[in-house]
């Protein structure tokens, strides 16, 4: 008799040519992968010095978004000549070896993870690579997606395949039902900061319970996409109705007698009745609040209605230490509340929360209000098909009106990788995926949160729970 798998181990399974040893090891088969200006040079360049061709060009779909610029105005030039040489080779690269481009004046550019989605590039079963850590986000489609680096990158673009090692595997099972104004990026952080930004370091996790059901195929990228910043080298879940529909005309998904094909064979994916799993975590999120970050790593969280913790409450002392460190370089004082935290910049965009539902939440809160004038606020969409949709449906007007730039796709500030940096002593209210020191920028302060929450912190200027504006409403 079979014993139960996790669908977890249905992936590796499925996609393991061989076994490379008695620890784990595989040689693992790679359906899709995602190539980026940024992470990609030193892979093509061994495949040129070694002769090489890849392997399987079909495969990999290449997408601009790490150092173009975003003004609102779109232009090719690069700001720099570091990011001019990285696209132009990008661009010589894809061109000699037969990939897919989508430069920065390709209609459908943007960021990767939201691009590859909308395309129907990733569909449920997959298992996907690319040279970014938050290739984790593809989980929400029931594929399994992780990062890789650039040696692998190389291997990958040569062989179609990767070695690799078979993850632990973990259950977070979201009970509950969430409160108005709370989100799935509500969700991720109180996961994070339960269990610790090293909590699922060498897991696989998958999350499952009513909690994950009731959210939005987007909603769900949202967490799938921030489970690497508790360690997690994939996450994923279950395919279910509503990930067949939004996948369901989608430019690259499959068609007619194809499409069937493909839900019958998608209907299979999930954990089997009585499958074991090496951790199990519970989150009710019923109870759940708002929650934003005060220090300079993803699990230094905390509700918005709460205050500034004591280090000197923490008997841990590596983590007493740290805690100690992120205060003063947040410069925040323990024991205030986390409300008093003034803000100059707010940012909403990055590949954790820049699509259009993203947008719509931003929408309810700032429509006829006003940014708070101390506050710098951006709006960049996850691709030019985003923004063109926001567009459509007049969100980009109420943005403007209310004080936002808005502004074209791409990664942006969600790294100091282009020219979208803040300033030393800056301090913002961030969509984006991590708070680490001078990840905005050399001495800004960050504070992760969902975009409704930053578009709130926009209106006052300071870090504000934005459900008093869904009291107002």
């Amino acid at each position: 008799m079979t014993r139960p798998r996790t669908l977890y181990q249905k992936h590796i399974d499925s996609h393991t040519v061989c076994e490379l040893d008695d620890q784990g090891h595989v040689l693992l088969y790679i359906d899709r992968q995602v190539a980026n200006e940024y992470t990609s040079p030193q892979a093509f360049s061994g495949l040129r010095e070694a002769g090489r061709t890849v392997w399987r060009p079909a495969a990999t779909l290449a997408v601009v978004d790490h150092v173009n610029p975003t003004a609102p105005n779109r232009i090719a030039t690069m700001p720099d000549a570091g990011g001019a040489r990285q696209v132009s080779y990008f661009a010589e690269n894809c061109r000699d070896f037969g990939i897919e481009l989508f430069d920065v004046l390709d209609k459908r550019q943007g960021i990767e993870h939201v691009v590859a989605p909308e395309q129907g590039f990733i569909l449920p079963g997959m298992v996907v690579a690319a040279g970014d850590s938050h290739t984790t986000t593809y989980g929400a489609l029931g594929a399994f997606g992780f990062g890789i680096g650039t040696s692998e990158i190389e291997h990958l673009l040569a062989s179609q395949t990767l070695v690799y090692k078979r993850l632990k595997t973990m259950r977070v099972t979201v009970d509950g039902v969430l409160g108005t104004g709370v989100k799935s990026k509500d969700i991720i952080m109180a996961l994070i900061e339960t269990i610790g930004a090293s909590g699922a370091t060498g897991y696989a996790i998958e999350f499952a319970g009513p909690g994950i059901g009731d959210l939005s195929v987007e909603a769900r990228m949202t967490i799938c996409n921030m489970a690497v910043e508790a360690g997690a080298r994939g996450a994923f879940m279950a395919p279910d109705e509503k990930v067949f529909a939004y996948l369901k005309d989608k430019p690259r998904a499959p068609q007619g007698e194809r499409w069937e094909q493909a839900l019958a064979q998608w209907a299979t994916l999930h954990s089997d009745k009585g499958a074991l799993f090496d951790r199990e975590v519970r989150l009710d999120v019923s109870t759940l609040e708002p929650m934003v970050t005060w220090g300079t790593s993803p699990d230094q969280a905390a509700p918005v209605g709460g205050h500034v913790p004591n280090p000197a409450d923490e008997p841990d002392l590596i983590l007493r230490q740290g805690m100690q460190r992120a205060l003063d370089y947040m410069g925040l004082e323990p024991g205030m509340p986390l409300s008093d935290v003034v803000i100059s910049h707010a940012f909403i965009g990055s590949c954790t929360n820049a699509r259009i539902e993203d947008l719509r939440d931003v929408a309810q809160v700032v429509r006829g209000k006003q940014v708070a004038a101390h506050v710098r606020a951006m709006i960049v969409p996850g691709s030019t098909l985003v923004r063109q949709q926001a567009e459509r449906e007049g969100l980009a007007q109420i943005f403007l009106e209310a004080g936002f730039e808005w502004r074209q796709s791409g990664c942006s500030m969600c790294l100091a990788m282009n020219d979208d940096v803040l300033a030393p002593g800056d301090r913002c209210a961030s969509s984006t995926n991590r708070n680490f020191e001078g990840r905005q920028g050399a001495g800004a302060r960050t504070h992760l949160m969902s975009p409704a929450m930053v578009a709130a912190a926009a209106i006052t200027g300071h870090l504000t729970d934005v459900r008093t504006f869904s009291l107002e409403a």
